[in-house]
């Protein structure tokens, strides 16, 4: 792509309004990216949508409503906003890879993200969100029509990032395991885990405080955190089932990172997990070779295959300590946006 077709990434100033109020000024991005995320296989996933997404709305709905979901009212009106199949399922959408690490650098940490998804468009149309709690300001990495959080930086804080945890494992061929797991779900009671992820943004004072939450707070299904906090030592990947943790914190270690499967004894649990996808322990043992000093570099090229993969969509380099954040939307190996950079506190 011609650099000049680059779109820019926008910052948007939301301090004192919703994220509804976001879906309001920029519905035509959230109506565009269901629309892609619909044609996601074509003509099977156009009528797939148009078959199954009334009823997805109307089962995740009333899973939110049962379980008093903190943000279902917020679902609400942007369900009003946009008067189509969708908000409700998308936003508990969960379908996808990633490779992410905290990085011990230059007497700080660095947090890294790469997100992998099948849907298309989603780098050209990702957002930076300013906004603000009680705890603090924060930067949300994301999109509008989303009422929970993938990515975020909260200056003077931490930065956190969540991946997909593996499968759960039943003993079945991987389709009928996908739909117990969905099963436990629907019984479940706990946050989905980009909710817990805003909760922790929004209420979190620092790096200990988000830690704690990502660990003793109930999820609705499993889930893997990773955070960075302020000084050299403050970084950790968590892995989660519901109820269950396990940390692995990166004290004096160069690195730690996760890909999409569990490396802690939460392994051995029941009857085993199956890895998301197939090149997740190839992306985890990729994503050990990164020397952290890489990630002062802002274009991107010392990001390599497996990390970088035909499903890639964003990139996210982040350090709370001094406000950086680096963001760029990437079509697999293509940029389809120019590089965001928010260099210090209250600039961007």
């Amino acid at each position: 792509m011609n650099s000049n077709d680059l779109v820019t990434i926008p910052l948007v100033d939301l301090r004192g309004r919703t994220p509804s109020d976001l879906l309001r000024d920029r519905s035509e991005v959230a109506h565009a990216l269901i629309e892609a995320a619909s044609n996601t296989h074509g003509f099977v996933s156009r009528f797939g949508a148009k078959l199954l997404l009334p009823f997805a709305d109307k089962v995740s709905r009333s899973w939110l409503e049962r379980t008093n979901n903190p943000y279902l009212a917020e679902i609400d009106a942007m369900a009003k906003v946009l008067q189509t199949p969708g908000t409700y399922a998308l936003n508990l959408s969960y379908e996808w890879g990633c490779t992410s690490g905290a990085f011990n650098r230059d007497g700080s940490v660095t947090l890294l993200r790469v997100l992998d998804w099948p849907f298309p468009d989603l780098g050209k149309h990702v957002m930076v969100i300013r906004q603000e709690s009680e705890a603090g300001e924060f930067y949300n990495v994301g999109w509008p029509g989303l009422s929970g959080m993938l990515n975020g930086m909260a200056p003077g804080r931490f930065a956190a990032t969540l991946n997909q945890a593996p499968m759960r494992r039943h003993g079945w061929l991987m389709p009928i395991d996908w739909a117990l797991n969905r099963r436990l779900v629907e019984n479940a009671s706990g946050l989905p885990p980009s909710h817990l992820l805003r909760k922790i943004f929004e209420e979190a004072r620092n790096y200990e405080e988000a830690k704690k939450m990502a660990m003793d707070t109930p999820v609705a299904l499993p889930v893997i955190f990773i955070l960075s906090g302020l000084k050299p030592g403050e970084g950790c990947v968590i892995e989660r089932t519901e109820n269950s943790a396990a940390a692995f914190d990166l004290g004096t270690s160069e690195r730690v990172t996760a890909a999409n499967h569990f490396t802690s004894p939460l392994v051995a649990i029941g009857k085993g997990w199956r890895p998301r996808t197939e090149d997740s322990p190839e992306r985890l043992l990729k994503s050990c070779s990164i020397d952290g000093s890489s990630l002062a570099h802002n274009d991107f090229s010392w990001l390599e295959k497996p990390i970088i993969n035909d499903l890639s969509r964003l990139i996210v380099v982040s350090d709370a300590s001094v406000g950086r954040l680096i963001v760029q939307g990437i079509d697999g190996d293509m940029p389809v946006s120019k590089v965001f950079q928010l260099t210090q506190v209250g600039n961007g």
